[in-house]
């Protein structure tokens, strides 16, 4: 059966692997009318829409592929912003943040004045520092601009411990929070499978190695990068399905990193997300350790921002 009749737009900026291959995404699970691909490096930009236009005929419905300029981003439903520099050798941390701040204001200028419904949606790295730049440099509610944060990371937690468990993926309720990098923590207090705690759901004398999977979820990215030089699949598919989630306007539940006045910084917490964008936060009622952990993300993102 056909599709939903789609008449939204979703602008991607920045042509490369995570870009097309969002772009792909989208198109196999068309959730828009028409998608933007917007990159200064036009050879690039239009060999990807040639081939992802390739890739249309599988849907059902008209999804339509085409370079764009930053002025028409900005008057898209969401805009994904993947663009920013590769750290050089040598280079800091801080030099390429340095960089990629000048990248995103200059492509944040260029896209001004936006449509009073855009959502911009940050997935360059580091994520968290992006995001808090995007919204001091955007005229747009914080609500509307939010990363994407942890939610790949959750997503890899939650195949761990269905994997452990032997029950599917769908079935546990597990998060990521803090930091999409170093400081990044496990809520193990508030992992559950079909809604019971993890260790009574879990089969009898099933133990789970806590230290192992934490650190298998936050080095894996790190692993795939070292053997195939980036990571593209995976936040492809849960960057669309942020995408069909807002303009669906299905209220999920995802860990986003979005602004925490308290802390005073971008990090990832559950949030109810939307047409609207984030619509509110997911008090989660952590422990005080776990507390303390997202404190101490919170303070290791501050040093950074205080450095670019």
């Amino acid at each position: 059966m056909p599709g939903p009749k789609l008449t939204s737009s979703i602008a991607i900026v920045g042509a490369g692997d995570v870009g097309a291959t969002i772009a792909y995404s989208l198109i196999m699970n068309p959730v828009a009318s028409e998608i933007l691909l917007v990159d200064p490096k036009e050879e690039v930009r239009d060999a990807q829409i040639q081939d992802l236009s390739d890739a249309t005929f599988h849907t059902n419905t008209s999804t339509q592929i085409r370079a764009g300029t930053h002025k028409e981003a900005g008057q898209c439903d969401i805009i994904v912003f993947t663009a920013g520099a590769k750290q050089k050798k040598g280079e800091s941390r801080t030099d390429l943040i340095g960089r990629n701040k000048s990248i995103l204001k200059s492509a944040i200028s260029d896209m001004q004045p936006f449509a009073s419904n855009t959502i911009l949606l940050l997935v360059a790295n580091p994520v968290d520092i992006i995001t808090y730049f995007a919204q001091q440099y955007s005229s747009l509610p914080k609500s509307r601009v939010l990363g994407s944060g942890t939610f790949l990371d959750s997503a890899r937690l939650r195949g761990a411990l269905a994997s452990a468990a032997g029950v599917s993926a769908s079935a546990i309720d597990a998060y990521v929070l803090g930091e999409h990098g170093e400081s990044q923590f496990v809520a193990w207090s508030r992992c559950t499978i079909g809604g019971v705690p993890l260790e009574t759901a879990l089969p009898a004398g099933t133990k789970v190695d806590k230290q192992g999977i934490a650190e298998e979820t936050k080095g894996k990215a790190g692993k795939i990068i070292e053997n195939k030089g980036a990571t593209n699949y995976g936040i492809g598919g849960v960057v669309a399905s942020l995408c069909r989630t807002i303009l669906f306007d299905e209220k999920e539940v995802r860990p986003l990193s979005v602004w925490q006045e308290k802390l005073g910084v971008c990090l990832s917490v559950p949030v109810v997300l939307g047409r609207e964008g984030v619509v509110r936060e997911v008090e989660l009622g952590l422990e005080k350790d776990e507390q303390e952990k997202l404190s101490k993300s919170a303070k290791a993102l501050k040093e950074v921002i205080d450095e670019a």
